[in-house]
């Protein structure tokens, strides 16, 4: 047994959740009180949003570690529960957006094909861009897996499944989810930020094309793209993103195992005599990396019990933010913030009590969708007292465990070299454009 696997079957230490809660509360404050910072770019900007600062300032904490002082010193075991607990608390911000579309679901009905096809960007776009660059930097099959599809967990089982996670298929898709992973939010706030900024797309483009990545990446290209909305805008950005996402996480597995892997393959074998014969092949890992593959997968299992602990925790620090952030008093948005815990919660046992057949985030999604549509009673209120709770708000905090996640990856991050990062951002980069190119044809009517 791997001791990453042993480890997360380990109980909580105690210590070290109290570190971690008490780490990302001060450093998700710190990160809301040094606000916006806008760096022009001659024709465009990108901005760093307070979620930056947080996930900066939490990976390198990490880092740095060893030379911290003890309240600073992160262990391995502490990062990887951190890990645990975004995975957790990115239920919140699910439940946000979803509160955000259930009143929108009239205005998200009239996007039609729009919402319906911006999914064909995940298909293509990663291979388009990808894949060429992928194979004039040298690399060989392991592009199947680094360029087939953002690498999400079910891109993980997909590949390994098929052709097994040590096959050089195998070694590509664990690349990308590795670089993914570390930089991807980073990478993906600062693109999209900065393509707004240029007013090539509509808005709601733009949302569309941000709600095919997991969620912490979606909820970065989210953030820099309402940013610089009205705050009206910003809303309609927020309820279409999370419409995108609930069709990449419903449909998306299915579509990337029939279609864009499939179509990956061919296009290797259509590229490689062309681009790829007279280079020459790189190898993207060392022979001693199996290790760091099976660390890399593996977080503590959080129990209800926690579970709801850290959706309390992380309600608080919403709270705090909310005020330093965009000055709602706690109490004021208190009341919105526990009907977001209590979708969860709703959300979470259904999950449970269905036996995991569907994602917990469709569940979660359906509930707070549920609670502001419009023929619901009380749908109105629900929709006001949430109101209050800044998306903006929701997404530092999940940046802030992202952070403080994220030193453990490095071994492997440093075994992958820079071309397999490159091919990983041009993946993730003709993800979002794509698919905000193929929205773009239909959000004239909206």
């Amino acid at each position: 047994m791997s001791t990453a696997a042993h480890q997360a079957k380990e109980p909580l230490d105690l210590g070290s959740v109290a570190q971690i809660f008490g780490l990302a509360l001060v450093i998700a404050a710190l990160s809301e009180w040094f606000g916006p910072l806008p760096i022009e770019l001659g024709i465009g900007k990108v901005v760093l949003l307070p979620m930056i600062w947080a996930l900066l300032i939490g990976l390198t904490i990490g880092l740095l570690s060893k030379r911290m002082p003890g309240p600073l010193k992160i262990s391995l075991q502490s990062q990887h529960l951190a890990a645990a607990i975004l995975s957790s608390a990115l239920f919140l911000f699910i439940a946000k957006l979803g509160l955000l579309v259930g009143g929108s679901l009239p205005k998200l009905a009239e996007a039609g094909w729009g919402l319906a096809l911006q999914e064909v960007g995940n298909l293509v776009g990663c291979i388009l861009l990808g894949m060429p660059v992928a194979l004039m930097l040298g690399i060989k099959r392991e592009a199947i897996g680094a360029t087939f599809s953002i690498g999400r967990e079910p891109g993980l089982a997909i590949v390994g499944e098929r052709f097994g996670m040590d096959s050089p298929e195998g070694r590509g898709v664990l690349a990308e989810y590795v670089t993914g992973t570390l930089i991807g939010a980073i990478f993906i706030s600062l693109l999209a930020g900065f393509i707004t900024s240029l007013n090539i797309f509509h808005p709601l483009a733009l949302a569309m094309g941000a709600g095919v990545g997991s969620g912490s990446m979606t909820a970065a290209a989210v953030g820099a793209i309402a940013a610089q909305q009205t705050p009206e805008m910003a809303k309609d950005v927020a309820a279409f993103a999370a419409a995108a996402n609930l069709i990449a996480t419903t449909l998306g597995t299915y579509l990337t195992l029939f279609i864009s892997l499939p179509l990956a393959v061919r296009a290797y074998r259509f590229m490689e005599p062309i681009l790829g014969r007279n280079r020459k092949s790189v190898s993207i890992e060392d022979e001693d990396a199996p290790a760091v593959k099976l660390e890399v997968a593996h977080t503590p299992n959080l129990g209800l019990g926690m579970r709801i602990a850290s959706w309390l925790l992380v309600g608080l620090m919403v709270l705090i933010g909310n005020r330093i952030g965009y000055g709602t008093l706690m109490i004021e948005a208190l009341p919105g913030v526990a009907i977001i815990i209590l979708a969860v919660l709703v959300g979470d046992l259904i999950y449970v009590g269905t036996k995991r057949k569907l994602p917990a985030v469709c569940w979660i999604s359906f509930i707070a969708m549920a609670m502001t549509f419009p023929q619901t009673p009380y749908a109105a209120e629900i929709a006001e007292l949430t109101g209050k709770v800044s998306f903006l708000a929701l997404i530092t905090p999940m940046l802030t465990f992202a952070g403080l996640s994220l030193a453990k990856d490095i071994p492997a991050f440093r075994r992958l070299g820079w071309r397999i990062v490159v091919v990983s951002l041009m993946a993730n980069a003709g993800v979002f454009l794509a698919a905000a190119a193929i929205a773009q044809f239909f959000v004239h009517t909206l």
